[in-house]
């Protein structure tokens, strides 16, 4: 079963790469680079370890503002779903910010942070902790209220419910949860980089645009979602070793 995810998920791969260089070709390579003309692009640049470079330097931001959103959404997030009062008290704020456009913040975070590195993590911040924390919520009380009733039954307090019935029963949304805010995070850390002091990788598209280099703007386009896709395989690899019961293979 596992081998045969495997081809299928490369043949998805290659269909899509296929795909992208038969439409590349009824445009100018200026429009549109075909996969090819990128995969020489980022040869050439990673070779000289450009790319690597800046993209080491986008993930310092990018890491501090999902781990500082993952630290306040998780148990805010349990807080809310397993206490009446306080998702009363917090759900209608909650609701009110998240609505809001992420990108409606940049002025403000601009006059808080400036241009630079915090300004850059508060808005990765911004845009990964509502999800995580909704998610998280919504994980905590679908908790079976049978499950409760059986640990205190057993006489676990209020601790050891949470770490014996809870929180296991909540991982799966937990997991969920930290995979859309990782896919926000990668969003986030390439707007960061255009909405404030261009910088990074930023920098790089922004000076491929000048240029007319599609080619450029592909490679790291191409480079985030890879990113995006290491980031998601490793936290569903993670989810499948510690989660065996839930994940279907």
């Amino acid at each position: 079963m596992r081998h045969k995810t495997v081809i299928l998920y490369t043949l998805s791969i290659l269909a899509g790469l296929v795909l992208w260089e038969l439409v590349a070709a009824q445009f100018s390579k200026v429009v549109l680079s075909p996969p090819t003309a990128v995969a020489k692009h980022l040869y050439a640049h990673m070779i000289t370890l450009e790319l690597p470079r800046l993209l080491w330097y986008s993930l310092g931001h990018t890491a501090l503002g999902y781990l500082l959103a993952v630290a306040v959404a998780v148990p805010l997030g349990f807080l809310m779903g397993r206490s009446d009062r306080a998702f009363a008290m917090f759900d209608p704020v909650v609701n009110a910010l998240y609505s809001i456009p992420t990108i409606a913040f940049v002025p403000f975070l601009v006059i808080w942070f400036g241009l630079f590195f915090q300004a850059r993590t508060a808005l990765v911040f911004i845009m990964c902790v509502f999800d995580i924390l909704v998610t998280v919520a919504a994980g905590a009380r679908n908790v079976e209220r049978n499950l409760i009733d059986v640990g205190r039954a057993f006489g676990a307090g209020r601790w050891l419910l949470f770490r014996k019935v809870l929180l296991p029963a909540s991982l799966p949304f937990l997991f969920t949860a930290l995979r859309i805010g990782m896919v926000r995070a990668v969003i986030a850390m390439i707007t960061a980089e255009l909405f404030f002091a261009a910088v990074n990788l930023g920098k790089y598209m922004q000076a491929a645009q000048n240029r007319f280099d599609s080619a450029g703007l592909l490679a790291v386009l191409t480079i985030l979602a890879v990113v995006g896709l290491l980031a998601q395989e490793g936290l569903k690899a993670l989810e499948a070793r510690l989660l065996p019961w839930h994940v279907r293979h």
